[in-house]
């Protein structure tokens, strides 16, 4: 699995914001944020004027739960038209898979077997990339419910991001922790 974070966007404008809805300058306004990220009830509403695209390499079944959260766009590789572009190899793939299996499949692709077929036989580990565009409240919401998930993917992920993220101080009170 990888993570990176390739943008973030809209802090300086979030800050305005705030600014506005509390009639202060700049400085107070980022100040009063410190004190807001954590409420609810609308409160910490600037977060979500803060945007942060993730590259992210993950495997199937790790997607299928990222998808819990709509509050985001996702763009992803096609598994579709890129598993014919490469031969497979163990890389492609969360954990090694037996070797005749990923034979198997290499002489399938290679055959012409129709893709759904394809598709159907891949593992759960097989890894795909996607870009994941969201906001810092969204972002929030999903580490704070993931960081300490009996997958350990999730724990890698929540990792890597508090690793790269620019405003940590909007995270802090999350305590990313293992068992």
């Amino acid at each position: 699995m990888q993570v990176t974070i390739i943008k973030e966007s809209g802090f300086n404008e979030s800050i305005i914001g705030i600014s506005l809805s509390y009639n202060v300058n700049i400085e107070r306004a980022m100040k009063a944020s410190c004190n807001l990220y954590n409420k609810e009830r609308g409160e910490n509403k600037f977060l979500e004027s803060i945007m942060v695209w993730l590259d992210v390499t993950a495997p199937r079944f790790w997607w299928a739960e990222a998808d819990t959260y709509r509050i985001s766009s996702k763009q992803s590789e096609s598994t579709m038209h890129t598993i014919s572009k490469h031969t497979l190899t163990q890389d492609d793939f969360e954990y090694n898979i037996d070797v005749s299996y990923l034979q198997c499949l290499n002489l399938s692709i290679l055959a012409g077997v129709k893709i759904d077929h394809i598709k159907n036989a891949l593992p759960e580990g097989f890894l795909q990339r996607r870009i994941w565009c969201m906001n810092y409240k969204t972002l929030r919401n999903i580490i704070h419910q993931r960081h300490n998930h009996r997958l350990p993917q999730w724990k890698y992920f929540c990792a890597e991001i508090m690793n790269q993220i620019e405003h940590k101080e909007y995270f802090r009170d999350i305590i990313l922790t293992t068992d």
